[in-house]
Formats: structure tokens, sequence, C-alpha cells
């Protein structure tokens, strides 16, 4: 059996969001991650600096590879350092014409309740705003699709909620690009079929993928609206069966954070099950 786990960072794996985390969660995450089994790959809003703060600060296990900055960029994590994959940002660029994050910013200078985010959270093939919670976002579509097309932009529109923040956030990337088709563009060079793959996330960045043909896991602390509207698309699409929504119980954690995703993966890999069990009767024989 091999296993390509694909799971999102911030308030999925890492505990960052209001509800708690149960104890021992991210340390049988890491002992899983750690089998030769498993390829871990971390899909994020973050870009490379934020994923190497997240990995030290909270004692996640290194992945094999980062999908970052919402899909727009893929490393492959090596002893020796991080390596692009130009082949991902050839497969996206042409989506944008030529044009790069700054030119996209231009175009819809004008347009009322869009803030760019700073610098270092845009890159080549994303552009980033912050939007307020009150903002109408399906007229801003509207808007700001009609803005790009006439510019020969073809682009994918990602909101989600900064809930420590008490912002919305915008994303816009090329239409090929996301977590959804960065995943499957692993997962096709990689060799993993969808059988061998599974996706955690909470947010609404994490949608398309929540909704799409890959199994999917949704964290219990994700929203009530997050998990709503998982559930109205993977059944609209046809992919129901293929999202799991964490309840919590499994080893007596709670569901939340990774202790839903180590529940997900052993819903969809029950045999995963004897190698978590395995690492609890280890402990309780050292202990």
């Amino acid at each position: 059996m091999q296993l390509l786990l694909c799971t999102d960072l911030d308030r999925t794996v890492l505990p960052n969001g209001p509800q708690p985390e149960s104890n021992g969660a991210r340390s049988c995450f890491a002992t899983l991650a750690a089998r030769p089994e498993v390829t871990l790959a971390y899909v994020t809003g973050r870009d490379r600096q934020l994923v190497s703060e997240a990995i030290a600060s909270y004692c996640l296990p290194t992945p094999e590879y980062v999908i970052g900055d919402v899909g727009t960029t893929i490393y492959e994590v090596r002893s020796e350092g991080w390596h692009p994959w130009v082949e991902w940002q050839q497969e996206i660029a042409p989506d944008w014409a030529g044009l790069g994050h700054s030119d996209i910013r231009k175009l819809l200078l004008d347009v009322n309740d869009l803030r760019p985010q700073e610098p270092a959270k845009q890159n080549l093939h994303k552009s980033s705003f912050y939007v307020p919670l009150h903002a109408d976002t399906e007229v801003l579509s509207q808007q700001i699709r009609r803005r790009l097309e006439a510019s020969g932009v073809m682009a994918s529109l990602v909101w989600s909620i900064d809930e420590p923040r008490g912002t919305g956030l915008l994303d816009i990337l090329p239409a090929s690009a996301g977590k959804k088709h960065a995943v499957s563009f692993l997962m096709q060079h990689k060799g993993f079929a969808l059988a061998e793959t599974v996706f955690a996330g909470d947010s609404g960045n994490d949608l398309p993928v929540l909704a799409s043909e890959i199994p999917a896991v949704l964290v219990a602390n994700a929203s009530t609206e997050v998990c709503r509207a998982a559930i109205d698309q993977a059944t609209a699409s046809g992919h129901a069966d293929a999202l799991y929504i964490a309840q919590g119980g499994f080893m007596n954690m709670n569901g939340n954070y990774a202790a839903g995703v180590l529940e997900g993966i052993v819903h969809y890999q029950p045999e995963v099950r004897k190698w978590l069990m395995e690492k609890t009767d280890a402990v309780h024989v050292n202990g």
C-alpha cells in the first residue's frame, strides 16, 4: 500500500483556530508521515517562508512536496533544499496571457472593496486582496471577471475568510491553477491513483478539492458554512462518497485539526488504523 497524504496547514494540521486540539494528535500524525509507505504534501495558501515557519513552530514533519500559494507553486523538498517545479509554472502561465500579479492589481485598482495584501503574500501567478466581510462577493466576482476577461486573462477567484483577523480574502489565480489542479498534477506526475490519495482541509479555498473525485476529509473544526458548502458541492458534482466529515471519537480524539485528518485517512484506508494503534501500544509499553 502507498498513500499520498495531501493536507492543508492552517486550522487543518495546525491547531491555530479557537477549537481545542486533542493531546497526541500531531505526534500520531508525525508518526504516520514518517512511514515509508506515506508521501506527505502540504497544500496551503502559505508561501515557502511561512510554510517553513509553521513546520518549525509546530514541530511538523518535513514533507516531500509543498503545494503553496493556494496552488500556484509546487516544490519538491529535498535534503539540499526546496526545488520549484518549473513544469507547473509552464502549465498555468498561459492563462494570464503573459501578465503577472502586479498587472492584475492594476487592472482592478478602481474596484471597490478590494485592498491588495502585502507584497510577501503575492507571487508571479497569485494576486491577493483583503475584502470586507460584508462585501457582496457575487457582485464583486462579476465585476472582476468582466475586467479580467477584457484583457484576455482567464482566472479563478478563490474566496475565503481569515477568522483570526476578521476579514475576507480573495486570491486571483490562473484558471488552471488552484489546489485541485495542483494536487491532480502531483498525483499524475508521481503515479498516485485516487485510491492511494487523501486530501484534508477546512476552509473555502479547499472546496474545489473537497467537492471533487479526490478522497477528502473535512476536519471537525471547519465552520458550519464551509461544511454546508462542501456537502452541497460534493453532492452536486456526484462525489458525495469522496467526502468525509470528521466527527471525533476516533482514538478518543475530538476530530479537530490533525485528529480529524487521521480519522479521515482511516475512513478511506482502514489498514492505517493498525499503524496508529501500534504507535499507541508502543507509547503505553514505554510509558
